[in-house]
Protein backbone atom coordinates (compact mmCIF):
# COMPACT_ATOMS: atom_id res chain seq x y z
CA UNK A 1 0.00 0.00 0.00
CA UNK A 2 1.18 3.28 -0.58
CA UNK A 3 1.47 6.32 2.09
CA UNK A 4 -1.36 8.36 0.88
CA UNK A 5 -4.31 8.00 3.12
CA UNK A 6 -6.68 5.06 2.72
CA UNK A 7 -10.53 5.81 2.57
CA UNK A 8 -11.44 4.29 5.88
CA UNK A 9 -8.26 7.29 7.29
CA UNK A 10 -10.59 9.87 5.71
CA UNK A 11 -13.88 8.93 6.95
CA UNK A 12 -15.48 7.15 4.03
CA UNK A 13 -17.38 4.21 4.32
CA UNK A 14 -19.25 1.70 2.30
CA UNK A 15 -23.31 1.83 3.19
CA UNK A 16 -25.24 -1.00 3.29
CA UNK A 17 -27.32 -1.67 -0.22
CA UNK A 18 -30.74 -0.60 1.97
CA UNK A 19 -29.30 2.92 2.37
CA UNK A 20 -30.83 5.55 0.41
CA UNK A 21 -29.23 5.47 -3.67
CA UNK A 22 -29.21 7.66 -6.23
CA UNK A 23 -29.01 5.59 -8.89
CA UNK A 24 -28.18 1.75 -9.76
CA UNK A 25 -25.40 0.79 -12.39
CA UNK A 26 -26.03 -1.53 -14.78
CA UNK A 27 -24.16 -2.69 -17.99
CA UNK A 28 -26.28 -3.30 -20.87
CA UNK A 29 -25.80 -7.75 -21.22
CA UNK A 30 -24.49 -7.93 -25.23
CA UNK A 31 -22.11 -11.07 -24.86
CA UNK A 32 -23.49 -14.40 -26.43
CA UNK A 33 -21.40 -16.32 -24.57
CA UNK A 34 -23.03 -15.59 -20.96
CA UNK A 35 -26.15 -16.47 -22.29
CA UNK A 36 -25.13 -19.17 -25.38
CA UNK A 37 -27.78 -19.64 -27.70
CA UNK A 38 -30.37 -17.79 -25.01
CA UNK A 39 -29.50 -14.37 -24.87
CA UNK A 40 -32.45 -13.10 -27.00
CA UNK A 41 -34.38 -14.24 -24.32
CA UNK A 42 -33.69 -12.60 -21.06
CA UNK A 43 -34.17 -9.12 -22.38
CA UNK A 44 -37.60 -8.52 -21.22
CA UNK A 45 -37.04 -9.94 -17.40
CA UNK A 46 -33.86 -7.92 -17.58
CA UNK A 47 -35.95 -4.76 -19.19
CA UNK A 48 -38.81 -5.55 -16.12
CA UNK A 49 -35.93 -5.06 -13.75
CA UNK A 50 -34.64 -1.65 -14.72
CA UNK A 51 -38.73 -0.70 -14.95
CA UNK A 52 -39.35 -1.74 -11.30
CA UNK A 53 -35.78 0.38 -10.19
CA UNK A 54 -36.64 3.52 -11.92
CA UNK A 55 -39.97 4.01 -9.87
CA UNK A 56 -37.32 4.74 -6.90
CA UNK A 57 -34.53 5.92 -8.36
CA UNK A 58 -32.01 6.46 -11.84
CA UNK A 59 -30.34 3.95 -13.25
CA UNK A 60 -27.14 4.50 -15.70
CA UNK A 61 -26.98 2.74 -18.17
CA UNK A 62 -22.94 1.10 -19.75
CA UNK A 63 -23.68 1.17 -23.19
CA UNK A 64 -20.72 -0.02 -26.08
CA UNK A 65 -22.25 2.96 -28.66
CA UNK A 66 -25.27 4.54 -30.21
CA UNK A 67 -26.48 1.12 -31.45
CA UNK A 68 -26.18 -0.66 -28.13
CA UNK A 69 -28.05 2.18 -26.87
CA UNK A 70 -30.83 2.05 -29.60
CA UNK A 71 -30.93 -1.24 -28.83
CA UNK A 72 -31.25 -0.86 -25.25
CA UNK A 73 -33.89 1.98 -25.58
CA UNK A 74 -36.08 -0.47 -28.02
CA UNK A 75 -36.15 -3.05 -25.36
CA UNK A 76 -37.37 -0.65 -22.54
CA UNK A 77 -39.53 1.09 -24.72
CA UNK A 78 -41.31 -2.19 -25.23
CA UNK A 79 -41.62 -2.46 -21.29
CA UNK A 80 -43.01 0.94 -20.55
CA UNK A 81 -39.74 2.35 -19.10
CA UNK A 82 -39.65 5.85 -18.24
CA UNK A 83 -36.86 7.29 -20.33
CA UNK A 84 -36.67 10.27 -17.57
CA UNK A 85 -35.24 7.79 -15.47
CA UNK A 86 -32.66 5.93 -17.69
CA UNK A 87 -28.91 7.93 -18.19
CA UNK A 88 -26.44 6.14 -20.87
CA UNK A 89 -22.71 6.13 -20.79
CA UNK A 90 -20.92 5.10 -23.73
CA UNK A 91 -18.41 2.92 -21.38
CA UNK A 92 -17.96 -0.50 -23.22
CA UNK A 93 -17.68 -3.89 -21.23
CA UNK A 94 -17.20 -7.22 -21.91
CA UNK A 95 -19.94 -8.47 -19.37
CA UNK A 96 -22.88 -7.69 -17.82
CA UNK A 97 -21.68 -8.38 -14.65
CA UNK A 98 -21.63 -4.96 -12.92
CA UNK A 99 -21.73 -5.84 -9.48
CA UNK A 100 -18.14 -7.28 -9.58
CA UNK A 101 -16.88 -5.21 -12.29
CA UNK A 102 -19.01 -1.54 -11.27
CA UNK A 103 -17.76 0.99 -8.96
CA UNK A 104 -17.64 0.66 -5.08
CA UNK A 105 -19.11 4.05 -3.98
CA UNK A 106 -18.03 4.96 -0.60
CA UNK A 107 -19.30 7.94 1.22
CA UNK A 108 -18.16 10.13 4.51
CA UNK A 109 -21.09 13.11 4.91
CA UNK A 110 -18.82 15.22 6.65
CA UNK A 111 -16.35 15.62 4.39
CA UNK A 112 -15.90 18.30 1.46
CA UNK A 113 -15.79 15.66 -1.14
CA UNK A 114 -18.87 13.59 0.40
CA UNK A 115 -18.31 10.42 -2.23
CA UNK A 116 -15.23 8.40 -3.48
CA UNK A 117 -14.83 5.42 -5.60
CA UNK A 118 -12.41 2.53 -5.13
CA UNK A 119 -11.69 0.80 -8.26
CA UNK A 120 -10.47 -2.84 -7.11
CA UNK A 121 -8.71 -5.30 -9.77
CA UNK A 122 -10.66 -7.57 -12.35
CA UNK A 123 -9.97 -10.83 -13.61
CA UNK A 124 -12.96 -12.16 -14.51
CA UNK A 125 -13.87 -15.13 -11.40
CA UNK A 126 -10.09 -15.76 -11.49
CA UNK A 127 -9.72 -15.44 -15.19
CA UNK A 128 -11.96 -17.59 -16.35
CA UNK A 129 -13.49 -15.23 -19.20
CA UNK A 130 -10.90 -13.19 -20.35
CA UNK A 131 -11.05 -10.99 -21.94
CA UNK A 132 -12.17 -8.09 -19.51
CA UNK A 133 -9.77 -5.63 -20.01
CA UNK A 134 -12.87 -3.33 -20.90
CA UNK A 135 -14.80 -4.59 -17.07
CA UNK A 136 -11.62 -3.56 -15.61
CA UNK A 137 -11.36 0.41 -16.34
CA UNK A 138 -15.90 0.48 -15.80
CA UNK A 139 -15.04 2.35 -12.18
CA UNK A 140 -12.02 4.71 -13.30
CA UNK A 141 -14.09 6.18 -16.17
CA UNK A 142 -17.04 6.63 -14.28
CA UNK A 143 -14.95 8.97 -11.21
CA UNK A 144 -13.47 10.81 -14.48
CA UNK A 145 -17.09 11.65 -16.19
CA UNK A 146 -18.66 12.55 -12.48
CA UNK A 147 -14.76 14.10 -11.54
CA UNK A 148 -15.11 11.41 -8.32
CA UNK A 149 -11.61 10.32 -7.00
CA UNK A 150 -10.88 7.10 -7.63
CA UNK A 151 -8.84 5.04 -5.37
CA UNK A 152 -6.49 1.96 -6.72
CA UNK A 153 -5.66 -0.86 -3.88
CA UNK A 154 -4.24 -2.68 -6.57
CA UNK A 155 -5.65 -6.29 -5.45
CA UNK A 156 -8.47 -8.16 -6.85
CA UNK A 157 -11.81 -7.87 -5.23
CA UNK A 158 -15.89 -8.60 -6.64
CA UNK A 159 -18.77 -6.71 -5.46
CA UNK A 160 -20.41 -9.74 -5.32
CA UNK A 161 -18.35 -11.39 -2.99
CA UNK A 162 -18.84 -8.96 -0.12
CA UNK A 163 -22.00 -7.94 1.99
CA UNK A 164 -22.44 -4.70 4.72
CA UNK A 165 -24.42 -4.12 7.22
CA UNK A 166 -23.63 -0.06 7.02
CA UNK A 167 -22.29 -0.58 10.42
CA UNK A 168 -18.73 -1.43 10.53
CA UNK A 169 -19.32 -5.02 9.66
CA UNK A 170 -18.33 -6.78 6.20
CA UNK A 171 -19.43 -10.73 5.56
CA UNK A 172 -17.38 -12.60 2.83
CA UNK A 173 -16.60 -16.10 2.43
CA UNK A 174 -13.20 -17.49 2.31
CA UNK A 175 -13.86 -19.81 -1.25
CA UNK A 176 -14.16 -16.87 -2.88
CA UNK A 177 -11.79 -14.30 -0.65
CA UNK A 178 -9.17 -16.58 -0.13
CA UNK A 179 -8.49 -18.95 -3.49
CA UNK A 180 -5.52 -18.26 -4.87
CA UNK A 181 -6.97 -17.39 -8.08
CA UNK A 182 -7.50 -14.16 -7.26
CA UNK A 183 -5.11 -12.61 -4.69
CA UNK A 184 -2.32 -15.88 -4.44
CA UNK A 185 0.48 -13.01 -2.74
CA UNK A 186 -1.90 -12.23 0.08
CA UNK A 187 -2.84 -14.11 3.05
CA UNK A 188 -6.25 -13.61 5.32
CA UNK A 189 -4.55 -11.17 7.56
CA UNK A 190 -3.52 -9.19 4.49
CA UNK A 191 -6.92 -8.85 2.69
CA UNK A 192 -8.71 -7.96 5.41
CA UNK A 193 -6.49 -5.21 5.99
CA UNK A 194 -7.23 -4.16 2.24
CA UNK A 195 -11.08 -4.50 3.35
CA UNK A 196 -10.69 -2.60 6.18
CA UNK A 197 -8.80 0.08 4.44
CA UNK A 198 -10.62 0.70 1.32
CA UNK A 199 -14.37 -0.54 2.48
CA UNK A 200 -14.30 1.47 5.95
CA UNK A 201 -15.32 -1.33 7.66
CA UNK A 202 -14.11 -2.64 11.35
CA UNK A 203 -14.92 -6.26 11.18
CA UNK A 204 -15.11 -8.96 8.36
CA UNK A 205 -17.02 -12.26 9.37
CA UNK A 206 -16.21 -14.97 7.41
CA UNK A 207 -18.44 -17.75 6.26
CA UNK A 208 -16.85 -21.10 3.81
CA UNK A 209 -19.09 -22.12 0.83
CA UNK A 210 -20.78 -21.01 -1.83
CA UNK A 211 -23.46 -22.39 -3.58
CA UNK A 212 -22.68 -25.63 -6.38
CA UNK A 213 -22.88 -24.11 -9.90
CA UNK A 214 -21.98 -20.57 -8.90
CA UNK A 215 -18.75 -19.99 -10.83
CA UNK A 216 -17.86 -16.80 -8.84
CA UNK A 217 -16.37 -19.70 -6.47
CA UNK A 218 -18.26 -18.74 -3.77
CA UNK A 219 -19.72 -15.47 -3.82
CA UNK A 220 -21.51 -14.27 -0.40
CA UNK A 221 -24.36 -12.69 -2.47
CA UNK A 222 -25.73 -16.28 -3.31
CA UNK A 223 -25.93 -17.06 0.54
CA UNK A 224 -26.10 -14.33 2.76
CA UNK A 225 -27.54 -11.30 3.02
CA UNK A 226 -27.71 -8.28 5.75
CA UNK A 227 -31.35 -7.31 5.57
CA UNK A 228 -30.66 -4.46 8.37
CA UNK A 229 -27.80 -4.00 11.08
CA UNK A 230 -27.90 -6.95 12.91
CA UNK A 231 -30.36 -9.31 10.51
CA UNK A 232 -29.01 -11.58 8.04
CA UNK A 233 -31.35 -13.91 5.50
CA UNK A 234 -29.69 -17.42 4.43
CA UNK A 235 -30.08 -20.33 2.34
CA UNK A 236 -30.75 -23.36 3.42
CA UNK A 237 -31.62 -26.36 0.94
CA UNK A 238 -34.27 -28.53 2.68
CA UNK A 239 -33.42 -31.78 0.41
CA UNK A 240 -30.92 -33.65 2.51
CA UNK A 241 -29.82 -35.36 -0.71
CA UNK A 242 -29.42 -32.30 -2.54
CA UNK A 243 -25.64 -31.00 -3.02
CA UNK A 244 -26.22 -28.03 -1.27
CA UNK A 245 -27.34 -29.21 1.62
CA UNK A 246 -24.95 -29.97 4.14
CA UNK A 247 -22.15 -26.09 2.16
CA UNK A 248 -25.61 -24.37 3.43
CA UNK A 249 -25.96 -26.33 7.13
CA UNK A 250 -22.48 -25.24 7.98
CA UNK A 251 -22.61 -21.87 6.48
CA UNK A 252 -25.24 -21.70 9.11
CA UNK A 253 -23.38 -23.23 11.81
CA UNK A 254 -21.01 -20.61 11.19
CA UNK A 255 -23.48 -17.70 11.22
CA UNK A 256 -24.83 -18.86 14.62
CA UNK A 257 -21.54 -18.35 16.16
CA UNK A 258 -20.78 -14.88 15.14
CA UNK A 259 -20.69 -11.91 16.93
CA UNK A 260 -21.11 -8.55 15.78
CA UNK A 261 -19.29 -5.55 17.52
CA UNK A 262 -21.66 -4.52 19.71
CA UNK A 263 -21.11 -8.10 21.07
CA UNK A 264 -24.56 -9.86 19.51
CA UNK A 265 -25.57 -12.44 17.89
CA UNK A 266 -27.15 -12.31 14.25
CA UNK A 267 -30.80 -12.56 13.76
CA UNK A 268 -30.94 -15.59 11.28
CA UNK A 269 -33.65 -16.23 8.86
CA UNK A 270 -33.66 -18.29 6.40
CA UNK A 271 -34.49 -18.50 3.02
CA UNK A 272 -34.96 -21.64 1.16
CA UNK A 273 -33.18 -22.66 -1.87
CA UNK A 274 -35.50 -23.09 -5.08
CA UNK A 275 -35.18 -26.87 -6.99
CA UNK A 276 -32.07 -27.22 -8.91
CA UNK A 277 -31.97 -25.89 -12.17
CA UNK A 278 -30.16 -27.53 -15.08
CA UNK A 279 -29.54 -26.42 -18.65
CA UNK A 280 -27.60 -28.54 -20.78
CA UNK A 281 -26.23 -30.87 -18.25
CA UNK A 282 -24.84 -27.97 -15.93
CA UNK A 283 -26.20 -26.89 -12.68
CA UNK A 284 -27.34 -23.69 -12.58
CA UNK A 285 -26.49 -21.37 -9.35
CA UNK A 286 -30.33 -20.32 -9.08
CA UNK A 287 -30.79 -18.73 -5.49
CA UNK A 288 -33.53 -16.29 -3.54
CA UNK A 289 -30.34 -14.63 -2.04
CA UNK A 290 -29.24 -13.01 -5.57
CA UNK A 291 -32.21 -10.18 -5.00
CA UNK A 292 -31.47 -6.34 -4.91
CA UNK A 293 -32.28 -3.92 -2.42
CA UNK A 294 -33.88 -0.80 -4.53
CA UNK A 295 -35.24 2.52 -2.97
CA UNK A 296 -39.08 1.50 -3.35
CA UNK A 297 -38.68 -2.48 -3.59
CA UNK A 298 -37.00 -5.63 -2.89
CA UNK A 299 -36.23 -7.35 -6.66
CA UNK A 300 -36.38 -11.13 -6.28
CA UNK A 301 -35.41 -13.48 -9.01
CA UNK A 302 -37.90 -16.41 -9.30
CA UNK A 303 -37.26 -19.32 -10.66
CA UNK A 304 -41.44 -20.97 -11.67
CA UNK A 305 -40.93 -23.16 -8.90
CA UNK A 306 -43.70 -24.08 -5.72
CA UNK A 307 -41.11 -22.37 -3.32
CA UNK A 308 -40.76 -18.86 -5.38
CA UNK A 309 -44.10 -17.68 -3.18
CA UNK A 310 -42.50 -18.93 -0.08
CA UNK A 311 -39.23 -16.85 -0.84
CA UNK A 312 -41.23 -13.76 -1.76
CA UNK A 313 -43.39 -13.90 1.58
CA UNK A 314 -40.16 -14.83 3.90
CA UNK A 315 -38.32 -11.60 2.18
CA UNK A 316 -41.11 -9.25 2.36
CA UNK A 317 -41.60 -9.87 5.99
CA UNK A 318 -37.88 -8.45 6.63
CA UNK A 319 -38.31 -5.37 4.65
CA UNK A 320 -41.33 -4.11 5.83
CA UNK A 321 -41.00 -0.98 4.16
CA UNK A 322 -40.64 -1.79 1.04
CA UNK A 323 -42.60 -3.64 -1.98
CA UNK A 324 -40.82 -7.33 -2.51
CA UNK A 325 -41.01 -8.00 -6.42
CA UNK A 326 -40.67 -10.94 -7.95
CA UNK A 327 -39.25 -11.23 -11.61
CA UNK A 328 -38.86 -14.50 -13.52
CA UNK A 329 -35.13 -15.25 -13.82
CA UNK A 330 -35.15 -18.68 -15.08
CA UNK A 331 -33.57 -17.37 -18.33
CA UNK A 332 -31.35 -14.82 -16.86
CA UNK A 333 -30.03 -17.62 -14.65
CA UNK A 334 -28.21 -19.19 -17.43
CA UNK A 335 -25.75 -16.68 -17.41
CA UNK A 336 -24.87 -17.63 -14.11
CA UNK A 337 -26.12 -15.10 -12.20
CA UNK A 338 -29.42 -12.73 -11.45
CA UNK A 339 -30.35 -9.12 -10.19
CA UNK A 340 -27.55 -8.37 -7.60
CA UNK A 341 -25.03 -9.50 -9.89
CA UNK A 342 -26.35 -7.53 -12.70
CA UNK A 343 -26.46 -3.90 -10.57
CA UNK A 344 -24.42 -1.94 -8.61
CA UNK A 345 -25.72 0.64 -6.39
CA UNK A 346 -24.37 4.47 -6.01
CA UNK A 347 -25.47 5.76 -2.41
CA UNK A 348 -26.84 9.33 -2.22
Amino acid sequence: MSNAPTPKELGYYFPAEFAPHVATWLSWPHKEASWPGKIHTIYPHYAQFVKELTKGELVRINVANEAMKKFAIDHLRKADVDPGKVEFFFHPTNDAWCRDHGPAFLINSKAKQQKVIVDWGYNAWGNKYPPYDLDDVIPALIGNHFNIPVYHPGIVMEGGSVEFNGAGTLMTSTACLLNPNRNPHLNQQQIEEYLINYYGIEQILWVDEGIIGDDTDGHIDDTVRFVNEDTVLTVIEENKNDENYSLLQHNLKQLQQMRLLNGKQLNIVELPMPDEIVWEDQRLPASYANFYIANKSVIVPTYRCDKDDKALRIIQDCFPGREVVGIDSTEIIWGLGSFHCLSQQEPL
